[in-house]
C-alpha cells in the first residue's frame, strides 16, 4: 500500500500558545515548526530573554489529511489554515528558508538594480532566503519590500 504524501501546513492555534502546542505535538511523535525569536523583554525590575514566536497564533506541521485531521483534536489547535476551501500547502523550501533565517543575521539582497515596479518577480541573491522568488512591494533607492508569496511574509531588502 502506498503511503499517503505529506506536506507541510499552517495551523491557527489559541492566542499566545503556540509554544505550548508545538510541544505537545512533538511529544506525540509530530514532526512541527514553530519558529520564535529571542528578544530581550524589560520589566520594571529587570531585563529577560524571552523566545517569542516569529508568526503569532501559528504553528505549521508536516501532515497527510489523516495526521492533519489528528493534530486537529489536540486542545490548542483552532482550525486549520485554509486556501480555496483547501489546507494551506507550504513548500519544503519556504520552511527551510524561515529555519535558515532565525539561523543567520546576514543581510538579504536581491539581483541587480532595476527600476522595479509594485508586482515584479524577483530572485534572492544573497541571505538566508537565497535561490528564493519574491514580489515587489515597494522600492526607493537601494532599499525594497518584498513579499515572499507561500508564507505570506514580507521582508525589508537592500537592492544591490
Amino acid at each position: 500500500m502506498k503511503e499517503p504524501q505529506t506536506y507541510w501546513t499552517a495551523f491557527y492555534v489559541k492566542p499566545r500558545a503556540e509554544k505550548k502546542a508545538a510541544d505537545r505535538l512533538d511529544a506525540l511523535g509530530y514532526e512541527v515548526f514553530c519558529p520564535v525569536l529571542e528578544e530581550i523583554r524589560q520589566w520594571s525590575d529587570r531585563k529577560k530573554k524571552v523566545k517569542v514566536p516569529l508568526f503569532s497564533s501559528y504553528v505549521f506541521a508536516k501532515v497527510n489529511e489523516q495526521i492533519r485531521l489528528e493534530i486537529l483534536q489536540d486542545v490548542g489547535i483552532v482550525s486549520s489554515v485554509m486556501w480555496m476551501k483547501k489546507p494551506a500547502v507550504i513548500r519544503q523550501e519556504e520552511i527551510e528558508a524561515i529555519k535558515l533565517f532565525l539561523g543567520e543575521s546576514d543581510r538579504v539582497q536581491i539581483e541587480h538594480y532595476k527600476n522595479y515596479q509594485p508586482g515584479d518577480l524577483v530572485e534572492i541573491k544573497s541571505g538566508p532566503f537565497v535561490g528564493n522568488k519574491a514580489i515587489m512591494v515597494h522600492s526607493k533607492k537601494r532599499k525594497a519590500i518584498v513579499r515572499m508569496e507561500g508564507i505570506q511574509v514580507e521582508l525589508s531588502i537592500s537592492i544591490l
